[in-house]
């Protein structure tokens, strides 16, 4: 059975072969739909399984090249299908992706409070009881940054450039906070 999608009669949404709605429409970088016909960037597939480690290296690499919205759809995958024990980290992690992405597009409200809500939904990683780098992530420091950059970008209340987020997985922090149009 087909999964492509395919447009719904009279112009509706976009579905695939077993009517889940599947948007078909070209998306940029930061995942916002251009018109038909129109080039955008490539999408990410969906469903696919990885392990934690490439999980962690496919998210970090989208986030290098200023693609959130793309990392999120990943984190997604791993939430969607990963252990149970293991489901709020990778659901914390997108939900940094998609505040990225709102922070990127210029809404630094839901911004800001996605990025907290990711911070929160992985905090219970940096206990004792759990590792904390779990995959190499620095769950701790990333906490921080986290919160720091939703402050940064409720402040400005601008979008915020690629060297805002290229340091995610590694929870590092590069001079000048990246916030702000570059």
């Amino acid at each position: 059975m087909s999964t492509a999608p395919r447009v719904g009669a009279g112009g509706g949404r976009d579905r695939d072969a077993e009517g889940r709605a599947r948007n078909a429409r070209p998306r940029d970088g930061l995942g916002r739909p251009l018109p038909y016909g129109a080039e955008g960037v490539a999408r990410q597939p969906e469903g696919v399984p990885r392990d934690p480690r490439e999980t962690v290296a496919e998210a970090q690499s989208l986030l290098d090249a200023g693609r959130p919205f793309h990392a999120h759809e990943v984190f997604e995958d791993a939430w969607k299908s990963g252990p149970a024990e293991e489901r709020a980290l990778w659901r914390g992690l997108a939900q940094l992706a998609v505040g990225l992405t709102h922070a990127a597009r210029g809404n630094a409200t839901g911004g800001a409070r996605l990025l907290r809500r990711g911070a929160a939904g992985i905090e219970d990683w940096r206990s004792a009881s759990r590792r904390d780098r779990p995959y190499g992530i620095a769950v701790s420091e990333l906490v921080l940054w986290a919160g720091k950059l939703a402050t940064v970008v409720e402040r400005e209340e601008s979008a915020i450039d690629a060297e805002a987020w290229a340091p995610l997985l590694r929870g590092g922090e590069r001079e000048g906070g990246g916030a702000g149009r570059g």
